[in-house]
């Protein structure tokens, strides 16, 4: 009989209970679909690094499903307790009947179970087909070989995503079994005509508290923005959080204690139409739901600050790989190695022999032919040495501006010598690179600089101090700013400084820091440019590499190979973690003021009937519930825009090697779009289920 009357339940409370169902749903296909990469991974023909990128990737994401499971876990029971309250006056009725806690809690039970079951099996379902485009979009961001690609199941996605939603329904059962067990029956046969207590707070103490809390906020933005002290600690970070977070509530807190009374003194607009209705009832729910909307507008910034941030990271890393990949291959090796020095990471003294000390003094082409390399397989190839003056540290470049850039950049190694390069050396490579030229006269010299961070100090300090003595020789700036320009590849603008100085100016044999060299694989195709690759730079034993190896010389390099596979892994990573979280917040948010609207409406029919009562017809009544509706979802998402503004500057700049302002634009707009189509259907499901549900008749 408990089951049958279980079903018939469901049956009933369907259209209540579509959006708790929906959440469910797209819960498990969600976490299906980024637990079952792992079985999509195998069939996809990339190298070695890209697949080990790719394993990192599953990993990480494994490690954020179990914060995922947690949120959904505390979404699922915080749903599950207003569809409990929704039911008071149902079990009310039961335990008039002579039906037993024990009893209810197992309809209760049976109902969670199979609501378990099917969202599960839908859920499940739906992922399996949605899993497939999203192996073909890892494909496409790894720029993988799709020929292999078949239809696969993840038993392991499939078990774990069981498991997880398993243990989240054990415990809605457990909290279900507590709630009941506490229920008095006079309490659950008068709910219905029961409405949350308000208590009307002083409107100037409202005021108070809000300017107080948009100071607050405003003092946050300020601090995240660079106005106080860089925040590069953990600590330093978590005063602007919390401030953020207090911020938040006490706008909210205050928000229902004036605004209704600021508006009751426009009469033209709190007399119009229904405004008066939609006006009160807005004013009782934000009252009651201080928390709720708080923790929503946090759930909805992080949202929009990890979509947007991640997809300019995204987009700025694919913008500029092309650019700062001109060549295949960089190799380069520190020049004129002591007997002995300091391991920088360990402390270890390392002694070196006289072989490695030859070699240090000749360029990167003596090391590749002296240890068997062919030289007919590269092409182009430019060598240039790199100088480090020790008296021209960055700390004396800056001049009078060093005290100032201390303060604000402390972190930064100011004692460490600048890369000097000679004008000639640099031309040969821009030439190759596509990139300007420079002329010096004898007594000029120019600083290349593309780090944005690094380019604006540097541009103050050139304005104050210019001149620079070497050796009894005084150089000027040529421009009392920075030049754009690189000579070692990566993966986007990082050169923090290169100081060009005319040909004429005597360097030093012993000032040689670095022997650098450049060029192109002498291939036509993808596959015989690899096969260069591998035997010069790759990870298998060739010849050559086991030949320097074994004397231990320390050639290192990077190609562009190395560094697209690189960067299309880590944008890829970045992004897939960011949709992750990004989407399970939005749903997260979207659903609680949904079910906190839907059992709104329910608990409000009287007040709607009563409208009809006096005269309004049901386009005056839809219009009052749109707008309430409107409102209700607008006001954290307005707040959590306004968060992002200041939150989204921050992350940028915290990446700046990876993220440019310029690739915000697109980024912010694919975050609307995806907030937009997620938040608007939970907005027009809330409506329509809110209008169904005020005109059933009691």
């Amino acid at each position: 009989m408990l089951f049958k009357l279980s079903i018939k339940n469901m049956k009933k409370s369907f259209k209540d209970y579509a959006i708790y169902f929906l959440t469910l749903v797209l819960g498990v296909a969600i976490f299906y679909m980024f637990n079952s990469l792992d079985s999509q991974q195998a069939m996809l023909e990339v190298s070695q690094s890209t697949r080990e990128m790719i394993q990192l990737m599953i990993s990480m994401l494994g490690m954020v499903s179990v914060f995922i499971a947690i949120i959904l876990g505390f979404l699922i029971v915080y749903a599950n307790n207003f569809l409990i309250n929704r039911r008071k006056r149902e079990f009310g009725i039961y335990m008039t009947l002579g039906m037993g806690r024990r009893q209810i809690s197992k309809i209760i039970l049976i109902e969670t179970i199979l609501v378990g079951i099917i969202s599960l099996v839908v859920g499940i379902f739906i992922g399996i087909f949605a899993s497939q485009f999203m192996s073909i979009l890892v494909a496409k961001l790894f720029e993988a070989d799709m020929s292999e690609f078949t239809f696969v199941f993840s038993k392991d996605a499939c078990i774990k995503t069981c498991i997880c939603f398993a243990v989240m329904y054990l415990a809605v059962m457990i909290f279900n079994t507590f709630t009941i067990s506490r229920y008095k029956l006079i309490n659950l046969l008068t709910a219905v005509r029961k409405n949350e207590k308000v208590k009307i707070k002083n409107p100037i103490i409202s005021i108070v508290i809000f300017l107080i809390s948009a100071v607050i906020l405003g003092y946050a933005y300020y601090i995240v923005t660079g106005g106080i002290y860089e925040l590069n600690t953990a600590d330093k970070m978590l005063v602007p959080i919390l401030m953020g977070i207090v911020g938040t509530i006490g706008v909210f807190w205050s928000l229902s204690g004036f605004i209704l009374r600021i508006i009751q003194t426009r009469k033209k607009i709190y007399l119009k139409g229904t405004n008066m209705f939609v006006l009160r009832q807005l004013n009782n729910k934000i009252n009651t739901t201080v928390i709720s909307m708080s923790v929503i507008c946090l759930m909805l910034f992080m949202t929009i600050s990890v979509l947007s941030s991640s997809l300019s990271i995204q987009n700025s890393l694919d913008s500029e790989l092309e650019e700062m990949t001109p060549v295949d291959v960089n190799l380069y090796k520190t020049a004129n190695l002591p007997e002995s020095y300091e391991n920088t990471y360990t402390g270890e003294i390392i002694y070196t022999t006289e072989e490695q000390r030859e070699d240090s003094r000749k360029p990167v082409s003596y090391t590749l032919e002296s240890n068997g390399y062919d030289m007919n397989t590269l092409k182009d190839v430019i060598e240039i040495p790199i100088y480090a003056i020790p008296k021209w540290t960055l700390e004396y470049s800056l001049g009078n501006y060093y005290e100032t850039a201390k303060a604000q950049f402390s972190m930064l190694m100011y004692d460490t010598p600048e890369e000097i390069i000679k004008v000639s050396d640099y031309n040969k490579i821009a030439k190759l690179y596509g990139q300007e030229q420079y002329s010096l006269n004898d007594d000029e010299y120019i600083v290349l600089c593309d780090f944005d961070n690094m380019v604006e100090l540097r541009n103050q300090a050139l304005k104050e101090k210019s001149t620079i003595e070497i050796e009894g020789k005084t150089l000027h700036a040529k421009y009392d700013e920075c030049k754009s320009g690189f000579i070692e590849m990566s993966t986007s603008h990082v050169n923090t400084g290169i100081m060009l100085v005319p040909d004429s100016l005597e360097l030093k044999e012993e000032w040689k820091e670095e022997q650098f060299l450049l060029a192109n694989y002498n291939a036509e195709t993808e596959e015989g440019k690899q096969e260069i690759e591998n035997t010069l730079i790759g990870s298998g034993d060739t010849e050559f590499i086991e030949n320097i190896k074994e004397k231990g010389i320390e050639l290192e390099g990077y190609s562009k190979i190395s560094i697209r596979e690189a960067s299309k892994g880590l944008a890829t990573i970045i992004i897939f973690i960011a949709i992750y979280l990004g989407v399970i917040f939005l749903i997260a948010s979207s659903a609680i003021l949904a079910l906190k609207q839907l059992t709104e409406s329910s608990d409000n029919k009287q007040r709607y009937t009563i409208l009809r009562k006096i005269g309004c017809d049901e386009k005056m009544i839809n219009q009052a519930l749109f707008r309430q509706i409107f409102i209700f979802f607008m006001l954290p998402l307005g707040l959590a825009i306004i968060h992002s503004i200041f939150g989204i500057k921050f992350i940028l700049s915290m990446m700046a090697a990876l993220a440019s302002p310029d690739e915000l634009l697109p980024s912010v707009i694919a975050t609307a779009v995806i907030i937009g189509i997620i938040y608007g259907l939970y907005f027009l499901a809330t409506y329509m289920g809110s209008k169904n549900i005020i005109k059933e008749e009691e």
